[in-house]
């Protein structure tokens, strides 16, 4: 049982699963939740980025394999795929069940959200328009936090904005150490297309586009913190893909470019509560 346990937690990507569900927390908190609010937010979201990863590591097990991916935890035997296969429609189930303690508007908008992930897995991951779901998924995150408020105020044009572009700059980020072996497997998403240095131009300029929204989309002029903001927005993934360089010569996955996507959009949410109500 212990060790299902851990591959669960191995195949449910437990990087960006623990930022993701942290910055929705952190954002309950800019928007002006209660403690109840927040852990209601921290749980449908927590549930719905475990459906996502099992799902993804369930769709791609084949590539995985093919391309001697033994860490991951589905062709290492830490996980068997009938067991994410059972894993995926609960965390699913169990997304709507506590959003649903929330508003209806919060329900439908992160099971929106949900359900373009999991069309991210498969078949959209493939296609030209692979980046939409990204866009849509991250779009519908603070979307869903500020509609899960009592009443359901309308979220914020600009937030929603901002969010869509982290994610589309998350998507060109999170692919571009795996492009040599997605080109052996089959897959030709849009960072596929664009190849390495489109993909890179592509994550700095959208990551840095949604700093740019937060610090100019709230009322009143940008503040210094903003403004330093948009600098770290510049020089983190730069260093991110530096450090990915490094680690690809020394025989390593370059995964630092990723985790300078997460690095900005902590950035943005310290952003968000420094500037107060959001709504």
């Amino acid at each position: 049982m212990s060790s299902s346990v851990l591959g669960l937690v191995r195949a449910s990507h437990p990087e960006p699963t623990v930022a993701v569900t942290g910055v929705a927390g952190l954002l309950a908190a800019a928007v002006g939740h209660r403690p109840a609010g927040i852990v209601a937010v921290l749980l449908t979201v927590l549930a719905s980025q475990l459906a996502t990863g099992w799902s993804n590591d369930l769709v791609d097990a084949d590539r995985d394999a093919a391309v001697g991916r033994t860490d991951k935890p589905v062709p290492a035997g830490a996980v068997s795929r009938r067991t994410l296969a059972l894993a995926v429609p609960v965390a699913a189930v169990a997304t709507g069940l506590i959003a649903l303690t929330t508003t209806g508007p919060a329900a439908w908008c992160v099971l929106l959200g949900l359900a373009s992930a999991l069309l991210y897995n498969r078949p959209l991951k493939s296609t030209p328009v692979s980046v939409l779901p990204y866009a849509v998924s991250f779009g519908s995150l603070p979307a869903f936090v500020v509609l899960a408020l009592p009443g359901a105020p309308a979220p914020p044009v600009w937030l929603v904005a901002a969010a869509a572009c982290l994610g589309a700059g998350a998507h060109f980020a999170n692919v571009l150490p795996d492009l040599a072996d997605d080109a052996r497997t089959g897959v030709h998403g849009l960072p596929h297309r664009l190849g390495p240095a489109g993909s890179r131009a592509a994550a700095a300029g959208l990551l840095l586009a949604a700093t740019v929204i937060l610090v100019v989309g709230p009322p009143g002029p940008p503040s210094w913190t903003g403004l330093s903001a948009v600098a770290a927005a510049v020089a983190v993934p730069a260093l991110g893909w530096y450090a990915g360089r490094r680690a690809a010569r020394a025989g390593g996955r370059p995964v630092a470019a990723f985790r300078s996507v997460l690095v900005v959009a902590l950035i943005d949410v310290a952003l968000l509560l420094a500037s107060g109500r959001v709504v």
